[in-house]
């Protein structure tokens, strides 16, 4: 959003640097910015590039709602737009980070510590080296630092992330087809319980709730609060159905079509539809201390319409192509038959 006049601008900007992280930082210097822009910014020791993904009062907005507006002055600053000796070390250090996180790896190995480094990231200026990496249990990584410092010649942080963050910065194709949210638009990563695809009826195969970093999809909590509002309208699944021939119980259900199904207990196999109001009506009897004569007046049972078959090629018989012996016959007959005999016919 562009305001009226420059005065009244703000002088925050949004800055993006390698897989998706990003930070607030402040114009002080009232730099034209524009998303898109690389520009060299303030870092805790020296500088770094990055892109600038959201300017203008937006950037406002987002920071209140990532609570950092009131924290402001602490912000680090703009330098300049990007020059081209910042654009070749930024890039040099990109070039180095697969190099150097397989060097790294192995490092770990030899040390025999239970981590996994999974990302690495250089600072702008090249005096800085960020690993990232996970592990289930605390990791005392002191030697690992001094070796690392040895064979890089940089300063080494160590970062810890989760699983889903993982996921987030390697990227990659989910199930559905599409990319990660985590590495697109999800930046909050809820908790995700199994109680979520037991609303949602889904069967508990761990191969197709888990997602690509082991734990349970984020997309389980999108739809969950609707089921959670339909299950309103359904009754307790544990109180069975009580009729002359016998106690039902509690087979399945479709939310969204409102039916349910019941199964005698002396016939488990055999599932009986009921919709949700005949479901209800018989508890309503139960209560009563009442119980109904057969789960089988109340089911639905649709007529099933027997579909009315058309012939759609035609009037043509099946046997069109095939070939009748007497006439293959006859046409070998007339072949061999010499052209003298053929005349003497005619006449």
């Amino acid at each position: 959003m562009q305001m009226p006049s420059k005065a009244d601008q703000t002088t925050y900007v949004e800055v993006r640097f390698k897989n998706g992280r990003k930070n607030f930082y402040l114009n002080d210097t009232d730099l034209e910015l524009y998303d898109g822009d690389v520009i060299a910014v303030q870092a805790e020791n020296g500088h770094d590039v990055g892109v600038v993904c959201l300017s203008g009062e937006l950037v406002k907005l987002q920071m209140q709602k990532k609570g950092v507006f009131h924290q402001s002055k602490e912000l680090l600053k703009v330098y300049r737009k990007a020059n081209e000796k910042d654009i070749e070390d930024w890039q040099s250090g990109r070039a180095k980070e697969p190099e150097v996180m397989l060097r790294s790896r192995a490092i770990a190995n030899e040390l025999d510590l239970k981590m996994k480094i999974s990302d690495v990231e250089y600072q702008a200026d090249l005096s800085k080296a960020t690993f990232y990496y996970t592990a289930d249990e605390r990791v005392d990584f002191r030697a690992l630092i001094r070796k690392l410092a040895d064979a890089f010649k940089v300063r080494i942080e160590m970062k810890q992330i989760g699983m889903r963050q993982e996921a987030g910065r390697i990227g990659g194709i989910g199930s559905c087809g599409r990319e990660l949210c985590c590495s697109t638009w999800l930046t909050d990563f809820r908790s995700v319980s199994t109680s979520a695809a037991r609303y949602q009826q889904l069967s508990l195969n761990p191969s197709k709730l888990a997602g690509q970093c082991g734990k349970l999809k984020c997309c389980l909590n999108y739809e969950l609060d609707v089921y959670l509002d339909e299950l309103k309208k359904f009754p307790d699944t544990k109180k069975n159905l009580k009729t002359k021939k016998g106690e039902a119980f509690f087979q399945k259900m479709d939310i969204f079509s409102n039916k349910l199904w019941y199964s005698y207990k002396e016939n488990p196999s055999e599932f009986i539809e009921l919709s949700l109001d005949r479901v209800t009506e018989v508890l309503e009897v139960n209560k009563k201390g009442q119980a109904v004569e057969d789960l089988k007046d109340f089911a639905n049972i649709a007529p099933i319409d027997q579909p009315e078959y058309a012939n759609v090629v035609g009037q043509d018989s099946l046997t069109r192509f095939d070939r009748k012996g007497k006439g293959k016959g006859k046409r070998r007959k007339n072949r061999r038959k010499n052209p003298s005999q053929k005349k003497q016919q005619k006449k």
